[in-house]
């Protein structure tokens, strides 16, 4: 994108605002383009401004001052960054929470957009990159947008609305607490149980203007492994002195593919297995004492979660038994997210909300999504409904665009109005109907 596309991209907004003629005397819709420039200009500052997990002070400070402003009653420092505010209408009803993230990724922006983050940071002991790669700027604008128009129309609100600004969704530094299961031990629905939660992720594999809603599991749970294969060290000419660690990993990784390619019955629920990081060695010509490696697993269903781990371990230990090696296994390592189901009956009421916002033909059934979100601890308190919205542009091929996580995620502010319209009119239904 070059640096005349925030106008582009304000014009294609401001068309889609427009697409719906028949919802602009909706009070979600009437709202939603009164604040368009505002979300755009808090979501441009967040961008160019990203923090990492546990450390989103400026970000929570930003939000806190905002909600204040509202004179909503706002709570700081739960799960460290955390920010929380009840607004009560001038109405009784039910009480619901809308939650949005707020932490950045250790990735190095690869965009050239005129906002875009140069800031650095330390993570892991390495000095990177930070930016929003995944869509939490654009969640916590468009949250603050959807505060700021409920307190507008406070006096006649039904009910009682809690607003989260949740750090560490993409998970708490090592050796640290947070995200969702923090906020939840710190308290979060201690005096304001909820009797629903929603929320809300931009995704690059919708394009902007559709939004997708999933009955029942939308999204995988997740579990987080260290192995650590143990070798003898010698020579790199003469390996039959030692035992190879990295043959042996290499061995594990290829057989380890079978688990799901072979023993999962995955005509019944996807999985994937996936080893993200192997570190071994430091010299071409040193077979080393060990291989440490870390991965992810994510599935559906809570059968194959324990098969799959079963048979993880077991590849490990034999395959490296073979090779005169050893292995261990740590499954999981720290916080697993479970699987986050959306309630079916909540679900289709949320859908048909957004069907009104955006038109029917652009609120959609997506499939399910293997990426992994810790909002699936808050359906332990109440039913949740969790959807996506598109984020890449009209006319580009989603499928292929650069995804969530990826240095070169763009995201066409047209879906911060299509997402805050959404929320903000199921959100409004929501009330209305269970007043």
């Amino acid at each position: 994108m070059h640096a005349s596309t925030p106008l582009v991209v304000f014009a294609a907004c401001m068309a889609l605002a427009s697409a719906a003629p028949a919802a602009q005397n909706d009070p979600a819709a009437q709202w939603t383009d009164k604040l368009a420039p505002q979300v755009i200009a808090w979501r441009r500052d967040l961008h160019q401004h990203p923090e990492l997990s546990n450390r989103e002070f400026r970000t929570s400070a930003l939000v806190a001052k905002q909600l204040r402003a509202l004179g909503l009653d706002v709570r700081t420092g739960i799960a460290h960054t955390g920010v929380v505010a009840v607004l009560k209408g001038g109405k009784p009803g039910p009480k619901l929470a809308i939650r949005a993230d707020m932490d950045a990724l250790p990735v190095t922006e690869e965009t050239d957009l005129p906002f875009k983050s140069t800031v650095r940071a330390q993570f892991n002991g390495q000095n990177v990159g930070v930016m929003h790669a995944c869509g939490h700027d654009g969640h916590t604008a468009m949250l603050l947008g959807i505060a700021t128009a409920m307190a507008g129309m406070r006096k006649d609100l039904p009910g009682e609305v809690m607003f989260i600004f949740q750090p560490a969704e993409e998970g708490a530094p090592p050796g640290e607490e947070g995200g969702a299961t923090l906020m939840l031990k710190d308290g979060l629905f201690h005096d304001f149980r909820p009797d629903a939660v929603f929320g809300m992720h931009l995704v690059s594999w919708l394009n902007a203007g559709t939004v997708g809603v999933r009955s029942g599991p939308a999204m995988a749970s997740s579990d987080t492994f260290e192995m650590t294969v143990h070798g003898r060290q010698t020579h790199g000419a003469m390996p039959w002195n030692g035992v190879d660690p990295i043959v042996t990993s290499a061995q594990i990784i290829t057989d380890a593919q079978t688990i799901v390619s072979r023993r999962l019955n995955i005509g019944l629920q996807p999985a994937v297995l996936t080893f993200g990081t192997i570190h071994g060695g430091t010299r071409f010509n040193i077979v080393p004492d060990k291989v440490e490696m870390q991965g992810t697993l994510r599935t559906f269903n809570e059968g194959m979660r324990a098969q799959s781990i079963d048979a993880l371990r077991a590849i490990a230990e034999h395959v490296a038994q073979a090779n005169g090696a050893s292995a261990e296994l740590t499954m999981p390592v720290g916080a697993s997210n479970p699987v986050l189901v959306n309630d079916p009956a909540l679900a289709a009421r949320v859908k048909a909300s957004i069907a009104h916002a955006i038109g029917a033909e652009h609120a959609i059934e997506p499939h399910v999504w293997m990426a992994s979100e810790d909002f699936a601890w808050y359906e332990k308190t109440a039913p949740v409904v969790y959807f996506f919205v598109g984020a890449t542009p009209v006319g580009q091929d989603a499928e292929h665009a650069p995804s969530n996580h990826s240095p070169k995620f763009f995201l066409d502010e047209a879906a911060l109005h299509a997402g805050m319209q959404s929320m903000l009119q199921a959100s409004l239904d929501y009330l209305e109907a269970n007043r």
